[in-house]
């Protein structure tokens, strides 16, 4: 990722994520969204794709994201409120093939409604295990962003598990592929939870959306 950050910059999204991160609802149908108080940011990405985990690490948290190793167990858009500065919000888990297809069906319908009707929502960060790159239930999602106008930036996870060269092949890889995508943002970053590679730039990345 070519973006570059201050030291201040750094420092103050550190200090937004060490305070408060609240869980405020989740929600399963879009009657029940939270009014739109402040900016948000979504995470999405397959099951297992270690959403959970990069959420805590975010947030300095072990518990406030359940990590779980049953793929699909997110099933709502869960909002947590960032120091009264920014929603988090965590959508569905999609792309385990165990998952029945009205469940399926139900989640898309769901994250679609959410994704064309909610004004407040910035960007989606969207999760790839950089283990396994795009597959096709990924591209299916970037359609759907595709269509509904929404912003979005590839986080490559579990980067700790991949070689070097192996990172360059995806960055190759998987550039080119954005910019046949509108809403698509060609940047992409790498990020591991368990040894915090990318974290202070990736909260950095999400404390613009603050101001």
């Amino acid at each position: 990722m070519d973006q570059e950050f201050t030291e201040q910059e750094i420092e103050s999204a550190r200090k937004l994520f060490a305070g408060r991160c609240d869980f405020v609802v989740g929600v399963a149908s879009l009657d029940q969204l939270p009014e739109s108080g402040f900016q948000e940011i979504a995470f999405a990405g397959r099951s297992n794709v270690g959403k959970s985990s990069l959420v805590n690490a975010l947030t300095g948290r072990k518990t406030l994201a359940r990590m779980s190793h049953t793929p699909g167990r997110t099933q709502q858009l869960n909002f947590f409120n960032l120091g009264d500065a920014l929603y988090l919000v965590d959508l569905p888990g999609y792309g385990y093939a165990k998952v029945s297809k009205a469940q399926k069906k139900e989640w898309d319908t769901l994250i679609r409604a959410y994704l064309r009707g909610r004004p407040a929502l910035r960007c989606v960060f969207m999760l790839i295990d950089s283990r396994h790159g795009l597959k096709d239930s990924d591209l299916e999602i970037m359609k759907m962003l595709d269509e509904t106008a929404v912003s979005y930036r590839i986080i490559l996870t579990k980067s700790d598990k991949t070689k070097q060269d192996q990172r360059h092949k995806l960055e190759t890889d998987i550039v080119p592929v954005l910019k046949k995508h509108g809403a698509a943002m060609n940047d992409i970053m790498f990020t591991s939870a368990h040894r915090e590679t990318g974290i202070a730039e990736l909260r950095s990345v999400i404390w613009r959306y603050t101001l």
